[in-house]
């Protein structure tokens, strides 16, 4: 496998989305011939009890997972696997396939280790997913579905589209993802409201006893946020992930006017919207923590906070393929230092 550090230099002549469709283009080859990736999968991804724990009736194998917006379109399931990850989340899927917004919508800003994407809910719609999905079931580590509406839905329609999506697809899933938290559909944060919320998880539980979480945005107040998220659970929900992109724009030098920041940047945003809602939900609901982490010092900080789980995107951009096995094989380590037998007791440990 080719060192990272040396082809770096090199993706990052290209577009970021062209870079991005590099990867999913090699990131595919493992769904025609994986035995030819199995010495990178049996030494990139970690296998230790110590990292083992069931959620959402699956076993997860090691925590750290690809977020949402990487593979959009299910494309890349076993690849994703062999870098390491112990589960990983499709979409954002939407009811119909649509182009998103236009080109370029992709930028990095490499001094600060953070991505700004415009993106837009780009994805080839329910059908094409939905039928990849079932081509590849069952799986062999688990898989969450990120799903929300369409540009041309609007916010009085927006249940309709959710509701369709996990009719046809909880079966083909460990987990659903409500994503109302996106700042590249207009709209689409105006959701995030207690009228909604109540409709959407009182329908949804009608439809499926599949997992159903809400992610949300770290742009909120904190007070905001755990009144959102706590009325969420009260409602229904499975659990809480936070938090999406951010459209803080004062945190990188030159910021785009579209799109929202992930990566480092989003670090102690993210971090501190997380705090706040484990203080009020840890032990009542399984959380997931998402926006730059890149090591994992800072995978042990959430997963101390309260996080069951944590999901990475950005941050394989910057640090490469080595990334997932580094973190898990070092937060190994960590959760042995404090004397713990499984990450399950140093889950929320900082508030205990």
């Amino acid at each position: 496998m080719i060192n990272y550090q040396t082809l770096k230099p090199w993706l990052y002549k290209l577009d970021p989305e062209v870079a991005h469709n590099v990867a999913e283009t090699a990131l595919r080859v493992p769904n025609i011939c994986p035995i030819f990736f199995n010495p990178f999968l049996k030494s990139h991804f970690v296998t230790n009890d110590i990292l083992k724990q069931e959620l959402f009736g699956r076993t997860f194998l090691n925590p750290i997972g690809l977020g949402a917006g990487f593979d959009k379109n299910a494309t890349m399931i076993r690849g994703i696997q062999i870098l390491g990850f112990g589960f990983t989340e499709i979409g954002t899927v939407t009811p119909r396939a649509q182009a998103g917004n236009p080109k370029p919508r992709m930028f990095r800003h490499i001094e600060e280790e953070s991505i700004q994407n415009a993106m837009g809910f780009n994805n080839d719609g329910l059908l094409s997913v939905q039928k990849r999905l079932k081509e590849r079931f069952p799986f062999t580590t688990p898989i969450g579905i990120n799903i929300g509406k369409n540009k041309t839905t609007s916010d009085a329609e927006a249940i309709n589209d959710y509701t369709t999506l996990i009719k046809a697809l909880h079966e083909l899933g460990d987990y659903l993802v409500i994503n109302i938290s996106s700042p590249n559909t207009p709209g689409l944060r105006d959701l995030q409201n207690e009228e909604f919320i109540t409709r959407l998880f009182s329908e949804a539980k009608e439809i499926t006893n599949k997992p159903i979480l809400l992610k949300i945005a770290p742009d909120m107040s904190k007070e905001d946020a755990v009144a959102l998220t706590t009325l969420a659970v009260e409602k229904g929900a499975d659990g809480i992930i936070a938090t999406n992109t951010t459209i803080d724009y004062s945190l990188v030098k030159n910021p785009q006017s579209v799109g929202g920041l992930s990566g480092a940047v989003l670090k102690e945003k993210s971090f501190e919207i997380f705090e706040a809602i484990a203080k009020e939900l840890y032990g009542k609901t399984t959380l997931i923590s998402v926006g730059g982490i890149d090591s994992a010092k800072e995978a042990y900080r959430r997963i101390k906070a309260g996080a069951s789980l944590v999901e990475i995107y950005s941050g394989l951009i910057f640090h490469g393929f080595d990334m997932i096995k580094d973190i898990n094989t070092e937060l190994t380590e960590l959760i042995k230092a404090d004397g713990y037998a499984n990450i399950t007791e140093a889950i929320g440990s900082d508030r205990k």
